[in-house]
């Protein structure tokens, strides 16, 4: 039982990765800043939306370096640019561990490029499975497209790390899955070895992204999900983030930030979004509280999760409906636009900066306002009455 991706709706995958070519480019910072005569940031501007603040800058290192298609690789760089107004998130230095990347149209590959763009190294893991595919797709550009970054380099990942988050150790693991051909020629994908791969590697890590969640019976109501079923969805997508902080809090830096998606299902009831769903992830948000405060005072991390609207993601379409529940926000949401990838993507690059070095424990919720709606105002109930409508919608 694997975890699978989940970044539409929360259903995501969590297995293992691969190792990728190392290539390094330097990078500046991220600036979030009053003045854009920097290098052109618009692009992360508008997909993170942020209107009270000027698009996203960035500065480069002083020595000249030949971008011919670069490949950025956040790798950390030492810090002789010159001091530029405005808010920076600046992650150079920071390495970042991204669990549940298995295609490049998720929440966790969005989360990725951000943090990237913002000159953090990534490492990732994908589930084994998916394994073999990811790496295939990587090495023949299937993904460049989308590995595009705001100064027009292409995002580089370190290293992809085989991963099954549903398992903490070896002697968790059933003979049926060790025998699987699927798991053939994959070693050390258990959430303790991958830890223990990362710290053999590099020793240490500043961020922990976990964008993973399955459901096997997510299609199914609540009353007619069986035990192994309800179990299965909390132990992939809840019970994961524990056991993933757990296994990587000895190798996080002190300041470092531990980052969760969640979903609106856990406080609001989301017919279709069954099978012990919208259990794990009113677990996972519980969870982020009392992981916050234990992980706070053991080693100075953050954790905090972002609850995330829809996003018409493969893992996401795989649920069935979640078109409609796109086009429910359009209606609904006081922000009528879709929501993008980027957006959430932009921001986990904040809440793992310094800008947010007092902010854990919480539930950020970037879903274009639609948690703050009581009612849904495309109800024929509402037709009489003069609901504004986005004047600028195309």
């Amino acid at each position: 039982m694997a975890a699978t991706a989940a970044s539409g709706l929360q259903m995501a995958t969590a297995r293992p990765c691969i190792s990728c070519s190392h290539r390094v480019v330097k990078v500046g910072a991220a600036i979030l800043g009053a003045s854009s005569k920097g290098a052109s940031w618009a692009k992360l501007a508008s997909g993170s939306h942020i209107s009270s603040i000027q698009p996203f800058q960035r500065t480069f290192m002083s020595s000249s370096v030949k971008l011919n298609k670069a490949v950025t690789k956040a790798m950390s760089e030492s810090s002789d640019s010159k001091l530029v107004s405005g808010l920076p998130i600046d992650l150079r230095g920071k390495r970042a561990f991204i669990a549940g990347v298995a295609d490049d149209n998720g929440y966790g590959w969005a989360i990725a490029k951000s943090l990237a763009a913002s000159g953090a190294e990534i490492l990732v893991g994908t589930w084994v499975p998916a394994l073999n595919i990811f790496e295939t797709s990587l090495r023949r550009g299937k993904f460049d497209e989308s590995r595009v970054l705001p100064d027009g380099s292409l995002m580089d990942i370190t290293k992809v790390y085989p991963l099954d988050a549903v398992f903490d150790n070896p002697e968790d693991v059933p003979e049926d899955v060790k025998t699987n051909k699927r798991y053939a020629g994959s070693s050390k994908w258990t959430v303790q070895e991958v830890a223990e791969s990362v710290k053999q590697d590099f020793g240490s890590i500043d961020i922990l992204v976990h964008s993973l969640a399955n459901g096997p019976e997510v299609s199914k109501p609540l009353l007619e999900t069986s035990r192994k079923g309800y179990l299965a969805a909390i132990s992939a997508s809840s019970y994961s983030y524990v056991s993933l902080l757990k296994h990587f809090l000895p190798i996080m830096n002190p300041g470092g930030s531990s980052i969760s998606l969640t979903y609106i299902a856990s406080e609001r009831i989301i017919p279709g979004y069954g099978g012990g769903m919208s259990s794990a992830k009113a677990a996972l948000e519980s969870d982020t509280r009392v992981l916050a405060f234990e992980a706070g005072r053991k080693n100075r991390i953050r954790v905090n999760t972002i609850s995330a609207g829809p996003l018409r993601s493969r893992a996401a379409k795989a649920i069935g409906f979640i078109d409609t529940m796109i086009e429910y926000s359009l209606a609904n949401a006081p922000l009528q636009k879709e929501l993008s990838a980027d957006e959430v993507g932009n921001a986990a690059a904040f809440l793992a900066s310094p800008l947010a070095s007092a902010v854990t424990g919480t539930v950020m919720y970037v879903d274009n306002g639609l948690n703050t709606m009581g009612v849904g105002v495309d109800s024929p109930v509402f037709k009489d009455l003069d609901i504004p409508k986005d004047s600028h919608q195309g």
